[in-house]
């Protein structure tokens, strides 16, 4: 099981010690975590993630080319036929920059977001399994992402794909007991890594290292057992 922290924007460095596997970075502006600083030299192993929202297709390869980024979050109304042209030119610049210094030698993943609440319409993701590497479900709410509540993981039950995903909407260390619980259920088979974010911070951006510490041995010692 993989851990990503979102809404990277202040306290880089501190977090990326603690050996996250992904670090999302939001460039959609209308966050109060939107990120236009530096990336301060990471830990081999963890990955920085673009979180766009609705963005050209220019806006994202130029991010990609600034920040070397190893994966993309879509957390817009990016459509299938989009998603299928940002792989196709990102393979394209893979092959032009290899050994570009990114922790993902293999290419830039992409990630693509779905909301939820208390149900889910699963149709929607067959378009989408050929042109994206991972789904990232999360909760519906005012703002695409950041609400800091989480959805009804039991719709989760009905997942019909083999694809892995990203569970995110949330989760704190306030819901490890239902999260332990969920780990443990089929429905989890394919959830690839916990997204946290808003439940771990002092201040939008700003993360609490202790609490991501506990987080990250609870999670550890978890699936160790």
């Amino acid at each position: 099981m993989k851990l990503k922290v979102c809404g990277m924007k202040y306290n880089i460095a501190e977090v990326a010690e603690l050996q996250s596997d992904y670090l999302g970075f939001i460039f959609w502006e209308r966050s109060p975590r939107y990120f236009n600083g530096e990336i301060p030299k990471l830990p081999q192993g963890v990955k920085k993630v673009g979180v766009f929202v609705n963005a050209t297709l220019n806006e994202v390869l130029l991010k990609v080319q600034q920040y070397q980024l190893d994966a993309l979050q879509l957390h817009g109304k990016e459509s299938p036929e989009y998603c299928k042209t940002l792989q196709e030119r990102l393979q394209h610049t893979s092959i032009q920059n290899k050994g570009s210094g990114r922790a993902n030698n293999d290419g830039v993943e992409i990630i693509k977001v779905f909301s939820i609440r208390e149900q889910f319409d699963f149709s929607v993701l067959r378009p989408y399994e050929a042109v994206c590497d991972y789904f990232l479900f999360d909760s519906k709410g005012k703002l695409p992402g950041g609400n800091g509540y989480t959805f009804n993981w039991e719709v989760l039950k009905e997942y019909p794909s083999t694809k892995p995903y990203f569970l995110s909407g949330g989760i704190g260390l306030e819901n490890s007991t239902e999260l332990q619980a969920f780990l443990n259920h089929p429905e989890s088979k394919y959830c690839y890594a916990l997204d946290v974010n808003s439940r771990f911070e002092e201040q939008p951006g700003l993360k609490e290292i202790k609490q991501l510490q506990t987080f990250k041995k609870l999670l550890e010692h978890e699936l160790s057992r």
